[in-house]
Order: C-alpha cells, then sequence, then structure tokens
C-alpha cells in the first residue's frame, strides 16, 4: 500500500475509540439481557465485531500491527433462535466433504465390492472409474461408517458441519425431496457443530481424525450438502 493510501493516525485513533464504545455497548447490552437470544447482545456483538475488524485493519494498514484478539465476523454468527420453544419435529442437515487423496485404492475396494456382489453378471465396469467407484462405496456403506473408515477407502476427510433445525411440524413425505436445503432458516437452528482446519491452534500440525458428534443416526442417502457456514 501506497503511503497515499495510508490511514492516517487520527483515523487509527477514531477506530480505537469506536471500539471501546462498541465494547461499552456490548457490556451493557449483556447486562441488561432478558434471555439466551436477546437480539440487543446479538446487535451488539456484531457492532463489535464490525469495529475490531474495522481497527485491525486501519492499525496493520497503518503500523504494520495486529490486535491480539480476534471476534468471529457477523456474517458468521447465526442469528437468534426464533423457532418454537418445544419443536415437535426435526430436520439434521449435514455435509462432510472428502478429496480422492488415493484413487487406486478407492478402485481397489470398489473392485473387492463389485466382486463380492452375488446379483453381479461380472460384466459391470463401474468399478473402473472414480466415479463408479464412489457409486459403489457409498451404495454399500452407511455414510457414517464411511466417515469412520475414509482413509481405509483411500479418502481424505475435509470439513464437516452438522446443523439441527427445529419445527412445529413433520414434513410431508416427499416434500421437500427436489430440493432439500433450499429453505433452511438459520434462525430455527437449535445446534450445530463444525470440524474444520482452521480451528486447529497449529496449521502446520497434522490434523487428527475427526470425530462425528454423539447421537447421529446413520441417513439412508449419503452426506448430501448443507450450509457452508461455520460458528
Amino acid at each position: 500500500m501506497s503511503d497515499a493510501a495510508q490511514p492516517t493516525a487520527a483515523e487509527v485513533r477514531a477506530a480505537a475509540e469506536a471500539v471501546k464504545t462498541a465494547l461499552d455497548r456490548h457490556l451493557a447490552a449483556v447486562e441488561r439481557r432478558s434471555g439466551e437470544d436477546d437480539p440487543a447482545v446479538y446487535e451488539a456483538f456484531n457492532e463489535l465485531a464490525v469495529a475490531a475488524e474495522s481497527y485491525d485493519e486501519l492499525l496493520y494498514d497503518r503500523y504494520d500491527e495486529v490486535t491480539p484478539f480476534e471476534i468471529p465476523a457477523a456474517e458468521d454468527a447465526l442469528p437468534p433462535y426464533t423457532g418454537p420453544e418445544e419443536p415437535s419435529a426435526l430436520s439434521v442437515l449435514i455435509r462432510r466433504d472428502y478429496a480422492v487423496a488415493e484413487p487406486q485404492r478407492l478402485l481397489a475396494h470398489a473392485q473387492r465390492i463389485e466382486a463380492a456382489d452375488d446379483e453381479g453378471s461380472g460384466s459391470s465396469d463401474a468399478s473402473g472409474t472414480v466415479h463408479g467407484a464412489l457409486g459403489l462405496l457409498f451404495g454399500e456403506y452407511e455414510p457414517d461408517e464411511i466417515a469412520s473408515r475414509h482413509k481405509e477407502f483411500g479418502l481424505e476427510e475435509g470439513d464437516s458441519t452438522l446443523w439441527v433445525t427445529a419445527s412445529d411440524e413433520p414434513a410431508e413425505p416427499g416434500e421437500w425431496l427436489e430440493a432439500p436445503f433450499e429453505e433452511v432458516d438459520p434462525a430455527q437452528v437449535v445446534c450445530r457443530f463444525d470440524v474444520s482446519a482452521v480451528f486447529d491452534e497449529d496449521p502446520d500440525d497434522e490434523v487428527d481424525d475427526l470425530d462425528e458428534p454423539d447421537g447421529i443416526d446413520d441417513l439412508e442417502d449419503g452426506p448430501v450438502p448443507a450450509l457452508d457456514t461455520d460458528r
């Protein structure tokens, strides 16, 4: 950045004062909160996040320094819960990402599945392509089993997220199958679980095997993408 484009010392000072003001407003909102999902606290949190991010950027541009704290961006936070207090139905939205790290291992496993199929004619070549091998793999095993054995299948685990949303009534059979995640309302999310390498304290360390949250039943149709957000 050129000297002409750098913020002035006064602009940095003003941004620092804005952070102080936002901190005071956030503390006051917390002290007056009316419940766990008080919208005033949520709004004050977002204002603090914006002010802190602006100060951090100006401080770095002017002095090549950063702040010792990090506040998640406002758009990364879920809005206050507005769903039913006593839900009578719920939906579990899940996404797991994998990289095909060892194609030959994947193909070999798919060939074993194909060979063990008593009903197969032996003429299918589905196991000869990565696309076909993936179809055989997810047709043979439940998604939770693939998640626990991904290395065995030549897959490398990436980010994953699970959202639990609440509703008043169960959906009608077949109602959402054409677009299963089109009308997800973040304000009805009861809880979520995110796993990502970006949360590691040391990015140079090898990522440990990722455990799925307890209490998740097998899904019949495989790991269908949900929402690409993290908290």
